[in-house]
């Protein structure tokens, strides 16, 4: 049995290894890959026993497991099976007067099959062959011959993983238990009048057949089993290296460039903070040409004196002359006087001048437009010559 246990190991080691050159298995941390279940079921002698024998007499039996898959392909399961029936005669199978007839703790190795000669691909397949085999410890309460010895138990389990998440496993499972220890002749007498006490000699075994339901708890990679990630050869891993280091050349050059723009945006905000703090150029706009003719008032008066027409006259031979000019009468005062009444002087004196152009020269009155700007000393340093209406040629 010890011989086959490790053939077994050592076969499931290297094809672990082998599949792993190319895949990684995750969800293998100390807490992950732990199951428990309940499986029910019925054991009968595998040998004559009393008046019971090979499928001629049974017993009803309960089991709890609690494992853990170390490996795709190797765990560790404890098992508590328990043999029930309280009829003490013969036929009973394991007759006493508890509820529980007998027991058997085992502790198993767990050997996927299926993982073990097909490969593991990520996830459990929905059908699954699984080998146990392990030693134990079995005890039968009640009769004049107690057994308490050492067991071992083998069994195969035809396994289906349900759910989406494949958490859950349901599993038939034949097995067969077997005593360790050969009793001698000096137990002849108390075996003959208990044949039952027979469960535990090696001579003898019991074969059972169990539907069990075990619960698969969530693991560090987000599943309730193992999982695969794949492994990159050299040639990947240099091709990935190259990109990285392409990566963070065109990371560098587009440091570089920002660089670069933000020297050239500090560049330009100098010069737009220099061009601000320039002193500001007024450009005085010319509204039109002045003209040379000037109407010259008295102080103080906006009546146009007889000699004054001449220069009238000529600005109005000039619209005559070009049909399309126009002209704007801009009227001043001189500086003697109240602001308010030189300023209403500027525009009787603009208006008269344009009343004379209409009406005395027939000038039409949408060509002229008049302008008071009050008193003035900026026309001339006498006096007398800032009392005037001058004559801008507005034509566009």
């Amino acid at each position: 049995m010890k011989k086959i246990f490790v053939l077994m190991a050592a076969a499931m080691l290297t094809v672990t290894a082998s599949a792993q050159q190319k895949t990684a298995v995750t969800g293998n941390k100390f807490g992950d890959n732990w199951y428990m279940g309940i499986n029910v079921g019925a054991a009968t002698p595998m040998q004559k026993w009393g008046d019971a024998g090979f499928m001629k007499g049974f017993a009803p039996k309960l089991g709890v497991r609690l494992g853990k898959n170390l490996t795709t392909v190797f765990g560790l399961a404890a098992d508590a099976d328990l043999y029930m029936l309280s009829k003490t005669d013969s036929k009973s199978l394991m007759g006493s007067k508890t509820f529980v007839n007998a027991m058997n703790l085992s502790l198993l190795g767990t050997f996927n099959l299926s993982n073990l000669f097909c490969g593991f691909k990520g996830e459990p397949r929905k059908f699954e062959l699984i080998a146990l085999g392990g030693f134990g410890w079995g005890h039968k309460f009640g009769g004049d011959f107690k057994a308490n010895e050492l067991t071992s138990k083998v069994a195969l389990d035809f396994a289906f993983n349900l759910g989406a998440k494949k958490a859950w496993q349901l599993y038939i499972e034949p097995a067969a238990v077997f005593g360790l220890q050969k009793y001698g002749k000096e137990n002849v007498g108390a075996l003959a009048m208990n044949p039952q006490d027979l469960m535990y000699d090696s001579r003898n075994g019991l074969f059972q057949l169990s539907l069990g339901l075990n619960y698969k708890f969530g693991t560090s990679n987000g599943t309730h089993n193992f999982a695969t990630v794949a492994l990159r050869d050299q040639a990947e891993i240099d091709a990935l290296n190259a990109q990285i280091n392409e990566a963070r050349s065109d990371a560098d050059a587009a440091k570089a460039a920002a660089a670069a723009k933000d020297a050239q945006i500090a560049q330009l905000k100098k010069a737009l903070k220099d061009c601000e703090n320039r002193p500001v150029q007024v450009v005085e706009k010319k509204e039109g040409t002045t003209l040379q003719p000037v109407v010259i008032f008295r102080q103080g008066s906006a009546t146009i004196d007889k000699a004054q027409y001449a220069s009238i006259e000529m600005v109005a031979n000039y619209m005559k002359n070009h049909k399309d000019a126009k002209v704007k009468i801009q009227g001043y005062a001189s500086p003697e006087g109240a602001k308010a009444f030189n300023q209403k002087l500027s525009e009787k004196r603009a208006a008269i001048v344009k009343d004379a152009l209409v009406k005395k020269y027939k000038i039409a009155a949408d060509r002229i437009e008049t302008e008071g700007l009050g008193a003035t000393d900026k026309l001339s340093a006498e006096n007398d010559f800032n009392r005037v209406a001058m004559f801008i040629d507005t034509t566009k």
